[in-house]
């Protein structure tokens, strides 16, 4: 969605022509729960010339694709060896898988109870966060939930203004 009727709030080269009311009105069509719901947000940019002229070649989908399904197949043996073999991914954990799988040392719950307070999460949204810093370190190889994957998912979640 835009963040504003013009679409052009936060461009680095489009001035936004909208009034602070009308963008925090605007923001507020879409209700808190339902965003609540949507695990990452992304701001899209302009991409500058230089960077489409490039080139520099990005890393290659089959990479990318050998490391997805590496992470979906231990997401999958973690669910059966526990199991639950009807789960497949991490968007699939409850509450008691989010506790069982998704453990953060003292360094990520300071993160974590920051962000809360910061963030204004709700319930929901700490547990969604848990769930995708899981995701992101199985794309890592790690075992455990690290501060780097916490503030990844953190940086997901969405910045409205209203």
């Amino acid at each position: 969605m835009n963040l504003c009727p013009c679409g052009y709030f936060g461009d680095d080269r489009q001035q936004c022509t909208c009034s602070l009311s009308a963008v925090q009105r605007y923001q507020q069509r879409i209700s808190g729960p339902l965003l609540d719901r949507i695990d990452i947000h992304l701001d899209m940019v302009r991409v500058p010339f230089q960077k489409l002229a490039s080139l520099e070649a990005g890393e290659d989908s089959a990479t990318i694709r050998a490391r997805v399904e590496a992470a979906r197949r231990v997401q999958e043996q973690r669910f059966v060896e526990w199991g639950r073999p009807s789960m497949v991914v991490n968007g699939d954990m409850g509450p008691a898988e989010v506790q069982a799988f998704c453990a953060i040392d003292e360094a990520g719950r300071n993160l974590m109870r920051a962000a809360m307070q910061q963030m204004n999460l709700s319930a929901r949204a700490y547990h969604r966060v848990l769930k995708l810093s899981r995701t992101i370190a199985d794309l890592a190889g790690e075992e455990s939930i690290q501060v780097p994957h916490l503030a990844e998912a953190l940086q997901y979640r969405p910045r409205l203004l209203a």
